[in-house]
């Protein structure tokens, strides 16, 4: 396993040294001001990310390994002069091998979670930014074990303050399952995802997350810590971000994924 994930690390390295040497060098002085909307979940800006996610150490005998990835559109529409809704969708397409036991293994869609925060325009007099709204899972899933097969709905909101090169802030969620099959058990799982990141004068974001989830129906913490790397670049006209990064499950659920996995992130940005 540990050889696998040298590997994929490596893979991904390659790809990333592929974008950069393709990729033109310049860019326009606003590029710090794109990395920092990008830093921000919820900025008036479309933007599409494709991130791929892997993890490994599954299972009773940690013989599981995962690829997901994750294609997360961004799109704010204006309400008047003082409001925005900002959508944020999350269609995750997964690969599992020797999941949910040894020799199986399943790919295809994923659940949706879809997001709409209504936030205001104006920055708070203390320099914060917030947004809230509800969240959905949709079952969309292709294969039975690639998802709950339960519509879920629940609160999510988001606060975060820039300062400087600074970006701080939390992004939090619940969703109770309220309809689908009634043989699947249900869910009631919240995320908090506290969040820090610092970009530089040369359009370079080192960020550091925790996307925590925690199981109310088994009483399940997963807790992977995330460090990542992302640099603002131009394909032709239309600015990019890349971005590499490592992550360590620090808990994690029976069954879940241990140790250290990988992400790399592509976003594809529209500016106005």
């Amino acid at each position: 396993m540990k050889n696998r994930l040298i590997k994929t690390m490596v893979s991904w390295f390659v790809m990333g040294i592929v974008v950069l040497f393709f990729a033109h060098s310049s860019v326009a002085e606003n590029q710090v001001e794109l990395a920092k909307k990008l830093a921000n979940p919820i900025a008036s800006m479309i933007n599409v990310p494709f991130q791929v996610n892997y993890d490994e150490n599954f299972g009773p005998d940690d013989e599981g390994s995962k690829w997901v990835l994750n294609i997360q559109p961004v799109i704010p529409f204006s309400m008047g002069d003082n409001w925005n809704i900002i959508t944020r969708t999350i269609l995750p397409v997964i690969d599992t091998d020797d999941l949910p036991a040894k020799g199986m293994g399943e790919s295809g869609m994923g659940d949706i979670v879809a997001s709409q925060f209504f936030s205001p325009k104006a920055i708070s007099k203390g320099g914060w930014t917030w947004g809230v709204g509800p969240v959905w899972l949709l079952p969309t899933a292709t294969e039975d074990t690639l998802g709950g097969e339960k519509f879920g709905i629940g609160p999510t909101g988001v606060a975060l303050k820039q300062q400087g090169p600074w970006t701080y802030g939390m992004l939090a969620n619940h969703i109770w399952s309220v309809a689908g099959d009634d043989d699947r058990a249900d869910i009631s799982s919240t995320l908090m995802q506290p969040f820090l990141a610092y970009i530089t004068s040369t359009h370079t974001t080192f960020s550091l997350n925790t996307e925590s989830t925690y199981d109310w129906e088994n009483n399940a913490w997963s807790v992977p810590f995330n460090f990542s790397v992302a640099q603002m670049l131009k394909l032709g006209k239309l600015p990019v971000q890349i971005s590499l990064g490592v992550r360590y499950w620090a808990d994690t659920t029976e069954n879940g994924p241990e140790g250290f996995g990988g992400r790399f992130q592509f976003t594809f940005i529209f500016p106005k």
